[in-house]
């Protein structure tokens, strides 16, 4: 459900504050250090950006998806870290609860994620199944608890799990039927941290996209309780993933584009500056040329997004326009990127200026949430049915 307009304009005009005067100014930290200060998350957690769609009933915001993509694009401004540190908790960490956990999960769950105090980290890839997400092989077994209660065994490894090694609430995907082919025996768990058997990989080292922490969650015999399947029901995990993937796409579209923003922002800023030949650079055709281009297709990503996420607020099946939504984003943003290099010169290559960050930093965006191949897939798949 929308928030009202005026408290919406009043918290989207605060946030963009927050970005500019907070988040930017502690880029090279977080870049430096691979981490996001332990004081920036705490401003982060006050100004609720860790409940943004969590219902207000369980201490949220409670955006609809309108509201959340463009308050995704302000944040996204700034380094993309400091999105990922609160995506989880905004997106399958918590909507997955939302839409199908139990009423004891979500009172029990959604205040501590809606609050910042407990970070969520989701695991469904593994070393074997990447794309092919089905073909999952983490196992989840019938086993009595140490009182004798009902419950589940968890064995397997999960590969880049973002936010892992802060997470205090892992969702977990397993396989409790073996007989089951694909996606019918896959069923979703809540995994605290801290159980017996869990255990964290060593930090990846990433290309870009620093102070956003990745590992492997490995289960050994990971003891849960049957409270523990999202909806007390087994067997419907890959469902609940599913019902969630459209919005996370469209979410991943609007980080896109903030951050095509940003990079137009500084393309066009050093455009101006730069002086070559007794003018600014800015001046010289070609070089309008790349910022034109960069701003028309900016300005398509965004209105596909915009139009996407209304018709997704309004109950419409938006799977195709959610798959195209990624793939054109990510994609152009990407060519954004090379562009604001292109225009920095030489100095664009230099760790001195923003454009070499975000250069690094855009090109996980058309991995992640799907390839930009997967979204092809699905959206030639969703044509030959349609």
């Amino acid at each position: 459900m929308a928030i009202d307009p005026a408290t919406f304009a009043s918290l989207r005009a605060e946030l963009r504050r927050f970005v500019r005067e907070r988040l930017v100014p502690a880029e090279d930290a977080v870049e430096r250090d691979d981490d996001i200060p332990a004081d920036v998350v705490a401003d982060m957690r006050q100004l609720g950006l860790f409940g943004m769609t969590v219902p207000e009933r369980w201490g949220g915001l409670g955006l609809d998806l309108r509201e959340e993509v463009e308050i995704t694009g302000e944040i996204a401004w700034a380094a993309i870290a400091f999105r990922s540190l609160i995506g989880t908790n905004n997106g399958i960490g918590s909507q997955g609860i939302v839409l199908d956990g139990t009423d004891a999960q979500r009172d029990a769950w959604l205040p501590r994620l809606a609050s910042g105090e407990v970070i969520a980290s989701f695991c469904l890839t593994e070393p074997e199944a990447g794309s092919d997400a089905k073909s999952l092989r983490t196992r989840a077994e019938r086993a009595a608890g140490p009182a004798g209660e009902p419950g589940w065994r968890l064995t397997g490894t999960k590969r880049f799990a973002t936010n892992a090694s802060r997470a205090g609430l892992f969702t977990v995907m397993a396989r409790t039927d073996p007989d089951q082919p694909g996606a019918r025996g896959i069923s979703a768990f809540l995994v605290p941290a801290g159980l017996p058997g869990l255990t964290l990989g060593p930090h990846d080292i990433k290309m870009g996209q620093r102070g956003t922490r990745t590992c492997d969650v490995r289960l050994d015999g990971v003891w849960v309780p049957d409270d523990a399947v999202i909806g007390g029901e087994p067997g419907r995990g890959f469902h609940t993933a599913m019902k969630v993937l459209d919005r996370g796409r469209i979410h991943v579209a609007a980080v896109s584009c903030g951050m095509a923003a940003r990079l137009i922002y500084e393309a066009l800023t050093y455009a101006e500056q730069r002086r070559q030949f007794g003018k600014p650079i800015a001046d010289f055709q070609l070089v309008q040329a790349m910022l034109a281009d960069s701003q028309a297709e900016f300005l398509a990503a965004r209105a596909l997004v915009r139009e996407t996420a209304a018709r997704y607020d309004a109950g419409e099946r938006v799977t195709l326009e959610a798959a195209s939504c990624k793939y054109i984003a990510s994609e152009m943003v990407g060519r954004v990127a090379d562009r604001a290099v292109q225009i920095h010169g030489g100095s664009g290559y230099i760790r001195d200026f923003k454009v070499e960050r975000f250069y690094r930093d855009a090109r996980l965006l058309r991995l992640y949430e799907g390839t930009s191949q997967i979204q092809q897939l699905i959206i030639a798949r969703e044509m030959r049915r349609g």
